[in-house]
């Protein structure tokens, strides 16, 4: 392998202030994605920067209508199949650092077909637009997703849920519940699927509509700050439950952050917004 070196910025997505939200290394790669550099280098390189997604970029068809990126996820421990953080950050950086001159980048991922697009201010559609949106001083990026439908387990299919976590299969009954829950990690190991999620309605009178938690220590994470991805399914969930197609969201780790939402159930799709901040940048040498 020839020796190079190969931008990379640190961005925390899903909030205005550096040192919150979710932490997202953000690689992009000169070379073909047929000349792509091997999964394990790319493994070890997430595993160098030790947090929670490292995105690395590779340019895609020049002549597409949009700039055009592939699109990789790597925790600490393994590839992830889909990130939302991950893809706001590698979306803000482009952006920001003029990069790319568009305001709307196609992601090409292994899960899927990705859009991002930069949204300014009141320029936004006014159904998405939340007190907590309107005072966003910086742009924020919208992701375009595809909805992870919830379904309801029969008593002999639901999982096994850790007794830390109170036998709850998804909702708990307030946001003060959520904050306050502190899960046996050993015990989430041993969980079905990627992760385990909690969530719980916000109070009267805050400018959320719900809090959510997400622990998931099998991709090397006991806590993912803030997760984009598990919104693909929580926006459908507390959507039917409150009667909204709008809402926005808290995730209530201990770096907190927010996310505006629109649930299509029509076009099974989640258009996720969030503000990011470009911590870091450096190179890499290979």
């Amino acid at each position: 392998m020839p020796e190079r070196a190969i931008t990379y910025a640190v961005v925390d997505a899903f909030t205005d202030e550096p040192f919150k939200g979710n932490t997202a290394a953000v690689c992009l790669l000169e070379e073909s994605w047929e000349e792509q550099l091997d999964e394990q280098w790319m493994q070890s390189v997430a595993a160098e920067f030790n947090t929670s997604i490292t995105a690395f970029l590779v340019r895609a068809d020049a002549d597409a209508a949009n700039p055009q990126f592939h699109i990789r996820w790597f925790t600490p421990v393994r590839e992830s199949e889909l990130c939302g953080h991950g893809t706001l950050a590698a979306a803000h950086y482009l952006i920001s650092s003029g990069l790319v001159k568009c305001n709307a980048i196609d992601f090409l991922a292994k899960s899927g077909f990705l859009t991002a697009k930069k949204v300014v201010g009141l320029k936004q559609s006014s159904t998405l637009i939340s007190p907590l949106q309107e005072a966003c001083t910086k742009f924020l990026i919208e992701l375009d997703f595809p909805l992870i439908p919830v379904v309801k387990c029969s008593p002999l299919e639901m999982p096994s849920i850790p007794e830390t976590l109170n036998g709850a299969s998804v909702e708990l009954n307030s946001s003060e519940e959520v904050v306050n829950v502190r899960p046996n990690i050993s015990e989430l190991v041993q969980s079905a699927g990627r992760g385990v999620a909690v969530t719980g309605p916000a109070p009267v009178g805050s400018s959320y509509d719900f809090f959510s938690r997400f622990f998931c220590p099998k991709y090397g994470l006991n806590e993912d700050p803030v997760c984009g991805s598990v919104h693909c399914a929580l926006a459908a969930y507390w959507g039917k439950k409150l009667g909204k197609q709008c809402m926005t969201a808290s995730m209530a780790s201990p770096r907190s952050g927010t996310l505006y939402l629109q649930w299509d159930e029509a076009a099974q799709r989640v258009r996720i917004r969030g503000e990011a901040v470009t911590v870091m940048v450096g190179i890499i040498l290979v």
